[in-house]
């Protein structure tokens, strides 16, 4: 990883939201590096407009402004590779901010070699795991590359240190939302939005309803059930209700009808990469479906022994993309057997959404294992010869018995 020069720094690429914080900071950058700040911003799924960041940038005099939409490639390329895995970390959290970080990093390398750039920046704080996110993926990608970290550097500590910069710059702050801004510090995109901060600082105290964006509590959802059709192919869903989507598509419609049946919230006290603990909650309507669906449709189609596999090395897979390492070898190895295990993971999976809660309560593939004539309770016509169960039994008991009679007490 370069090393920075302030003397060698005459352009920077910015991950740039809009909002006061990045704002702050292109500013920041243009003075501390007497550099050129070029900004980046993407379009993920926030549910939020970012074109007015470019009215934001110009009005600071930036040149260069890129804003892309890349929800199709995030869904495509990041979120359905990683769902085909079960990934969770910690048995609970669907890793939506963890999964978004490496796509931003491949821009920001990319528009950085396209402009010859000298260095990248980022508004991650020094606390948190974004930082270590953004800067693994920029030197997996670029080992030269130099990153600038503001919150790293500058000494502007507090809130009302950075209000005093801002108007000290005459950048825009827009009071009048100020007053009404959420206490909460946010991260959204199309896999989910979190929350962190204000009174969730206290893990014993419970979120606020008006906290939650995108979801309605569960007790004040439909009193009717919702039942919808998922179609995979190779793991990856491809149509709902039999209505073709492509990948980005698919999480937008789920995050709908989700939201609306209470589906999603999570609280939970997570461990960061950098060593502490943090309280975070979490909506994740989508991916919530799309984990209980993918498991369903697994369930008919794949062997015992590969899904056990899987399981085994899930949590690996998923602390590999917490901790920032989606470019390593590691996570590529894990994906090409992850991938080849979906092969024959096709079908339809029947889901019953109802006030907080999804089951699947219907399953099937043209793929599947499962075998009717051997399942049955009913007469199977010698399909499965049930004496052979007792040499089977005889045969994995040999070793215990071998220890009984030996006289170990195996019930201690």
């Amino acid at each position: 990883m370069a090393q920075l020069d302030p003397k060698n720094i005459n352009k920077i690429v910015l991950a740039y939201s809009g909002g006061l914080d990045t704002s702050i900071i292109a500013k920041w950058l243009q003075e501390t590096y007497d550099a050129e700040v070029i900004t980046f911003t993407a379009d993920i799924g926030q549910g939020e407009e970012v074109e007015p960041a470019r009215a934001k940038a110009e009005a600071m005099g930036i040149k260069h402004i890129h804003i892309e939409d890349l929800r199709e490639e995030f869904a495509r390329d990041y979120v359905f590779p990683m769902f085909r895995a079960n990934a969770i970390y910690e048995g609970e959290y669907l890793l939506g901010t963890s999964i978004a970080r490496p796509l931003i990093a491949k821009r920001l390398v990319e528009i950085a070699k396209e402009h010859g750039a000298d260095a990248i920046s980022h508004g991650a704080t020094g606390k948190g795991n974004d930082q270590v996110r953004f800067e693994l993926g920029a030197v997996a990608l670029s080992p030269d590359v130099v990153t600038i970290a503001p919150w790293r550097e500058w000494d502007l500590s507090s809130r009302e240190s950075l209000m005093q910069y801002a108007e000290a710059h005459d950048i825009a702050i827009d009071y009048a939302n100020q007053k009404t801004k959420s206490p909460y510090s946010m991260d959204a995109n199309l896999l989910h939005i979190s929350y962190e901060g204000g009174i969730l600082e206290d893990p014993y105290a419970e979120a606020e309803e008006e906290m939650w964006r995108w979801s309605v509590s569960p007790e004040n959802a439909p009193d009717e059930a919702e039942y919808l059709e998922l179609e995979y192919e190779k793991g990856d869903i491809v149509a709902i209700d039999g209505e073709r989507l492509k990948p980005y598509e698919v999480m937008i419609k789920l995050n709908e009808i989700g939201g609306k049946h209470g589906i999603g919230r999570l609280d939970i006290v997570e461990n960061r990469y950098v060593g502490m603990k943090s309280r975070g909650c979490y909506e994740t309507p989508a991916g919530t479906i799309m984990l209980k669906a993918h498991r369903g449709i697994e369930s008919l189609t794949l062997d015992r022994e590969a899904a056990h596999l899987k399981d085994e090395l899930m949590p690996r897979y998923a602390k590999i993309i917490y901790n920032g390492y989606w470019f390593s070898p590691e996570r590529m190895m894990l994906q090409a057997l992850i991938d080849k295990s979906q092969e024959y993971v096709n079908g339809t999976v029947r889901v019953k959404l109802y006030k907080g809660s999804v089951s699947v309560v219907g399953r099937q593939s043209d793929d599947s294992l499962f075998d009717e004539k051997i399942a049955t309770f009913e007469d199977d016509a010698g399909a499965y010869d049930q004496k052979d169960a007792e040499g089977f039994i005889r045969l994995n008991g040999l070793r215990l018995a071998i220890e009984a009679s030996r006289g170990r007490d195996l019930s201690k």
